[in-house]
């Protein structure tokens, strides 16, 4: 399968492992910075490789009709819609690194979109794909935890300013959104998704502590009602000194409970069900073992999109998920800010509408 990566930054280095790992043929890849282009490929040993042909205009390596079936975006994220309409629109399947979009009218534009071509998008939710997220995952789809009680999720890391000096767009409402929606938004897509999804209410309260150099909040904090009747918790924030500490998912049932761990949820801390197993002791005390906090992900994401586009099915992480996980962020943004709570579905919201925030 022909595949080409536009946006050669931070997270640019799992796509190409998961693109060689599933046996793709590389193509293409594209950053504005050609340096970029050459450092990711020269982590996986492909520099040299002058079958990949290197491009700074992503409109000029999809004209140069180059028979690709699949791209991923991993650009600043206020790109990530621009250039995903644009593939659509030729006809090219799309991995969408996470925030999908930035607005909601746009994510519904990528929808209706992908529809009318058919063609495959995938959201970049790969946390989905951890075995202790999946794992989890089979317990509530098999009715395990009974009725659920509440849920909350708990993303505890660490970025400083060298951090945000990497690049100007990190911390603008434009480009990118505060910590909720780039580092808390795996979190969040895992609590709405194995709460049920359906939302009815969310009230929210986001500050901006300790960075004042940005334009975004960075620390979150919201109370979520499910449709179901279960409640959910939200805490997000890059404040945590002096690094990362954890990111953690508590599922409590009326028959199960469950604790997610690790840097990015790969590890289960607390595995408690009434009907109780043999092969429940192998689930306790699991850990996946991870190089970062991007975790292992993207390899099985990658492979469910090619298998998606083989045999014409639905991706695991669909557009529609990668829209859910964006609404919720939005929500909880739009509550802090009108300080009261916001009733579900949102229509239209997008993080412009938070500019001059704080």
């Amino acid at each position: 399968m022909k595949y080409a990566l536009i946006g050669c930054g931070r997270i640019s280095t799992n796509h190409i492992k998961a693109a060689v790992a599933n046996n793709l043929e590389i193509v293409a890849v594209c950053d504005v910075i050609p340096e970029r282009m050459e450092e990711v490929l020269a982590k996986h040993g492909l520099e040299n490789d002058k079958s990949i042909l290197r491009y700074t205009d992503y409109k000029k390596l999809i004209a140069e009709n180059l028979g690709l079936q699949l791209i991923s975006i991993a650009t600043e994220s206020g790109k990530h819609a621009e250039i995903a309409l644009y593939c659509i629109e030729h006809g090219i399947n799309v991995i969408i690194e996470k925030p999908m979009a930035m607005s909601l009218s746009d994510a519904d534009k990528i929808i209706a979109l992908a529809e009318k071509n058919k063609v495959k998008v995938s959201a970049c939710h790969q946390n989905r794909f951890n075995i202790a997220v999946q794992q989890t995952r089979q317990a509530l789809e098999k009715g395990r935890f009974g009725k659920m009680s509440h849920g909350s999720v708990h993303v505890r890391w660490n970025r400083n300013k060298d951090y945000y000096d990497q690049a100007k767009w990190r911390g603008t409402w434009a480009q990118d959104g505060g910590a909720l929606m780039n580092q808390c938004i795996h979190g969040i897509d895992l609590l709405r998704w194995m709460m049920g999804d359906e939302i009815e209410e969310v009230y929210g309260v986001t500050k901006q502590q300790f960075h004042n150099y940005l334009e975004c909040e960075d620390i979150g904090m919201a109370v979520v009602k499910f449709k179901n009747g279960a409640i959910g918790t939200i805490e997000g924030t890059t404040n945590v000194y002096p690094k990362n500490l954890e990111e953690t998912l508590y599922l409590f049932g009326e028959s199960g409970t469950v604790k997610l761990g690790g840097k990015s949820t790969n590890a289960i801390d607390v595995w408690d069900f009434a009907d109780e197993t043999a092969a429940d002791n192998d689930n306790k005390g699991l850990f996946e073992q991870t190089v970062n906090v991007y975790g292992n992900g993207h390899t099985s994401l990658f492979a469910d999109m090619v298998a998606a586009i083989e045999h014409d099915g639905k991706p695991y992480v669909d557009a529609v998920a990668g829209r859910n996980a964006l609404e919720l962020v939005l929500a909880v943004y739009k509550s802090a800010a009108e300080g009261a709570p916001v009733k579900l579905p949102l229509k239209k919201c997008s993080t412009l509408d938070f500019t001059g925030r704080f």
